[in-house]
């Protein structure tokens, strides 16, 4: 029954997403904070960004710092979809390239990731903040399959990121709102090639100014996230890597069932497929063969690409803020906690 588990663990680096933004955009100061408003418009710039942050602080409105090193903590829990499953395999004596293997029908497949990143920034203008990321983290994902045998294959393995990002930000009188889009590309270690990751987010606020002081603030606001993967994914491993060959019990149970569904449940075109590729697999097992490698390929990506959000930030100066941020409604949780570290150049 654990067959299947060997040939689905091109599978397990599905997903690892990074959602990482910049903090709260430039922001006009209300009427009411008249004096530190009036401070605003003293204000001498000449600081090279952002560009026009003279202009900005000439109006009344507070812009952030333009550099800023941010630590973001992010958890996610979603659903995948697979399909178009390849698989190959090369021993001393075989070579059989990737095979599409259609039957095999997959459940409900979830992958669960954190990551821990570091993402730098520098706010080019007052409403537009370009970004890096940089982080390595883990990622569990849960293959269900339902035919030709259920099965539940659970993998975990470490992932590196890197990516980049640009957000739009601005506001209509007390409201502030974001664009933000980040591409990051995330290896994970079964994986020939890194996963490339699109995150899109749009976010609105308002942003409650402390009364004594009115650098301290504390922004709400709600939102939505889209996530697109790239949907190709290849790799190979090791048979001995999916399944020791040493383990004749393990080794025995998956040529039974094998053989099993093959000689009871099997179709004829599924066994024109079996034959060409599974067989070979299996009797790579059978001789314990554990240098063989297995080729695979598929499609994967996300059940929903959008979700909800909620978040909040704590400003305690210009230099320091903290956040976190929900995702809700859909098939996609998240959570993520970060702290911002801002500064002049």
């Amino acid at each position: 029954m654990k067959l299947f588990k060997t040939w689905v663990l091109c599978i397990m680096g599905a997903v690892s997403v990074n959602t990482a933004f910049a903090q709260e955009p430039t922001i006009k100061i209300s009427p009411k904070f008249e004096a530190y408003r009036d401070s605003l418009k003293q204000v001498k710039y000449d600081h090279m960004f952002p560009i026009w942050g003279q202009k900005a602080y000439s109006k009344g409105f507070d812009i952030p710092y333009p550099v800023g090193a941010m630590g973001n903590f992010v958890w996610m829990e979603q659903g995948i979809t697979i399909s178009n499953l390849q698989l190959g395999i090369q021993s001393s004596n075989t070579d059989i390239g990737l095979t599409p293997v259609n039957f095999i029908e997959f459940g409900n497949n979830t992958n669960t990731s954190y990551s821990v990143n570091f993402r730098p920034d520098v706010w080019v203008f007052p409403f537009l903040n370009v970004y890096g990321l940089l982080g390595y983290g883990q990622s569990t994902t849960e293959v269900n399959i339902v035919y030709p045998i259920s099965l539940q294959s659970i993998v975990k393995q470490n992932i590196s990121t890197y990516g980049i990002g640009i957000m739009a930000a601005g506001a209509v009188g007390p409201v502030f709102f974001s664009l933000d889009t980040n591409f990051t590309w995330n290896k994970p270690e079964l994986l020939d090639e890194a996963v490339q990751v699109r995150v899109v987010g749009l976010r609105t606020g308002h942003s409650f100014v402390f009364k004594n002081k009115p650098e301290r603030n504390i922004a709400v606001w709600v939102g939505a996230m889209f996530v697109e993967m790239g949907s190709v994914t290849a790799g190979q491993l090791k048979l001995k890597d999916a399944l020791p060959a040493a383990d004749g019990t393990k080794r025995d149970e998956i040529v039974n069932n094998y053989y099993d569904w093959y000689d009871n449940e099997a179709t004829i075109p599924e066994k024109v497929i079996a034959d060409r590729i599974l067989t070979p697999i299996v009797e790579r097992l059978e001789a314990a063969d554990g240098e063989a490698v297995i080729k695979y390929g598929l499609d994967k990506q996300v059940q929903q690409k959008w979700n909800g959000l909620i978040g909040a930030q704590f400003q305690y100066n210009k230099h320091w803020q903290l956040r976190t941020e929900f995702g809700v409604l859909g098939n996609r949780k998240s959570a993520l906690v970060s702290l911002n570290y801002r500064f002049l150049l």
